[in-house]
Formats: structure tokens, C-alpha cells, sequence
């Protein structure tokens, strides 16, 4: 539509719209920057494969391996389930970690409650130390897993083993690891309730892994569900007092929200723990400060790390109660 009069622009009103112009063009250069992926789904096609059997190349347990499809050299994920809980509960998380790049091997354990933990733990440095010999012929074979590039985490009951394996307690694989992650990490019902091998001492920066922590805590996990049961990862022996006693660096977040086992699967039903009502979110969030963590340490590139920690409000998929960090 044409205007039946001119409209002049005077010199204050070009500047006027340049202003605008350049402060519209610095808005969205801003909120770019303060976006990152790893919340949402990496870039590569991902693939199962599990890996059971009795011939002498099998591994020690049986797995569920999660791949990127795309040829490549992968940095590679051991991640460690939760008690009574099987590694395909967290197929969804897994999808998650390596569509960003990352070959991810989850071991089947016993969940047998036992007196103590001692065999679960030689068992996992059995599957860790197959490994290089067993690992590659599973794939396919222009997908090459990095083990110079390894990290292990684990979840509740996977969560303290990892913490174990890490710290050389009963069994230490011949294979170095390059970080170490806590998803919910449980050590017992109460302090000094713990099955052995107990991991936590209740003495500030106690424990030294060597290598970079990312503790990962959900506020509503020492809450109970059911009143003659206990919580599903107490006070005293969850996530808290993994991160105080971790030396630096650490890094922590809690998800204020949700509970001990909100980043399984939706399939699987949740009967004895506490939780929130929106896993997806959980599973995101976990998932992407899970890839950030990887990538600072096992691609040195830590864009996506500090960005959550230096401004969690405008880039977690949740809300967190609790962001801190130790370092060196």
C-alpha cells in the first residue's frame, strides 16, 4: 500500500533504526549463544547392539551397546545400572549420550543382594579389561571406540560402583579412565549402613579418583514413597555427600523436581521411589549435562559445561536446586 505523503527521515530517525536494527541483531546473537545442544538429540543415527553368549569372546556380562551408525572414532562410555534395575531401562538416556558422538557400553549385572558388593565390582573390571580385545569385533567395523578416551558412570547402585572401580577398591581395571560420573550415586540405607565395600567416610574431600567428577542428584530421592520403606538414596549416603567428599574437580547439579529414578525409560514402571511427573525432562537433562561433561574432559572442549554451571536458569530443561562446582 502506498503512502499518499512522504515520510522524512531526519538524522535522528535513521539512527533511530540503525539502534534498533543493531540492538535486534545483538538480542539474537545473545540468546544464540546461550543455547546449547546437548539437551536436545546429537547429530548421529544411533544403533543397539547386545552382546550375550557363553564362546570365549564374549565379555564377562552381557551387554547392551549403544553406537553411532556413521563411521568415526568414538570416545567411549561404560555406564553402570541401578540395583534390580536392567541396563535396557535406560535405553532412551544411552540414545541420548551417543547420538552426540560417544560409543556407550552398559553392562548386565547380577542384581543379586548379596553381603557385599566385592564381585559386582571384579566383575565389571572383568567386562572393563575385555574391552580392547572383545569390543571392536561387536561393531560395525567403521565404528572404532576410542579407549584412550574412556569414561565410566553409573547410576544409584551402578553409581557407587563406578566410584569403586574408580578408586581401586577391590578391583581396579587395567584400562585408565579419562572421568568419572555419579548419576544418583547411593552408598546405603543410612551412614554406617552401608554394603561393603563401603566407598563413602564421611570426611570432606576424601576421596581422590584421579580424574574429573559430575555428580548428578534429584532433590525428591531421600524422600519416602512409601513410609515403612526407606528412601530410595537417603540423606547421608546420596548424591550430597558423594559431591563433599569428592576432591576438586567436581561438578554438581541437582534437579529439585524429581526423584531417584526419573531418567528410566517411560516404559518402565516406577513403584517405590519418589518422583515428578515429566521423565522426558529428566532424561534431557541428565542426558546433556552427561555429553557436556564428555566433551570438556574427553574432548577438551567445555562450551556446553560452563554454560550450565555459569547460567543453569537459562539453559537447564529443569529446574535445578543446586549447581556447584570444585576446582583446582
Amino acid at each position: 500500500m502506498a503512502f499518499p505523503f512522504k515520510i522524512p527521515c531526519t538524522v535522528s530517525c535513521c539512527t533511530m533504526l540503525l539502534l534498533t536494527a543493531s540492538l535486534w541483531w545483538l538480542l539474537r546473537k545473545s540468546v544464540h549463544s546461550m543455547a546449547t545442544d546437548v539437551f536436545v538429540q546429537g547429530k548421529y543415527q544411533v544403533a543397539d547392539i547386545v552382546v550375550a553368549g557363553e564362546d570365549p569372546l564374549s565379555p564377562p556380562k552381557p551387554l547392551l551397546i549403544v553406537h553411532p551408525t556413521e563411521e568415526g572414532l568414538y570416545p567411549t562410555l561404560v555406564f553402570l545400572h541401578g540395583f534390580s534395575l536392567q541396563n535396557s531401562m535406560y535405553r532412551q538416556l544411552l540414545h541420548h549420550v551417543a547420538s552426540h558422538g560417544f560409543t556407550v557400553v552398559a553392562p548386565q549385572l547380577d542384581n543379586i543382594l548379596r553381603s557385599d558388593w566385592m564381585e559386582d565390582i571384579k566383575s565389571v573390571a572383568a567386562t572393563v579389561d575385555w574391552l580392547p580385545v572383545g569390543l571392536q569385533p561387536k561393531l560395525p567395523e567403521e565404528v572404532l571406540p576410542d579407549l584412550t578416551r574412556l569414561a565410566i558412570a553409573g547410576h544409584s547402585w551402578g553409581g557407587k560402583l563406578s566410584f569403586a572401580l574408580s578408586l581401586g577398591i577391590d578391583a581396579k581395571p587395567r584400562l585408565t579412565f579419562s572421568a568419572l560420573l555419579g548419576i544418583e550415586p547411593s552408598d546405603g540405607t543410612a551412614p554406617g549402613v552401608q554394603i561393603d565395600p563401603p566407598v563413602l567416610t564421611f570426611v570432606p574431600d576424601s576421596l581422590d579418583p584421579k580424574v574429573p567428577v559430575l555428580v548428578v542428584g534429584a532433590a525428591l530421592s531421600s524422600v519416602k514413597r512409601e513410609p515403612e520403606l526407606p528412601a530410595c538414596a537417603p540423606e547421608g549416603v546420596n548424591h550430597e555427600e558423594f559431591f563433599k567428599e569428592c576432591v576438586a574437580p567436581v561438578f554438581y547439579a541437582v534437579a529439585r523436581d524429581y526423584g531417584h529414578v526419573d531418567m528410566l525409560d517411560e516404559s518402565v514402571p516406577v513403584t517405590v521411589c519418589a518422583g515428578g511427573d515429566n521423565r522426558e525432562a529428566l532424561r534431557r537433562f541428565v542426558g546433556g549435562i552427561m555429553v557436556a561433561f564428555l566433551k570438556a574432559y574427553l574432548i577438551l572442549d567445555a562450551h556446553d559445561l560452563n554454560k550450565i554451571f555459569e547460567m543453569p536458569d537459562r539453559v537447564s530443561p529443569v529446574v535445578l536446586s543446586t549447581v556447584e562446582m570444585k576446582k583446582n
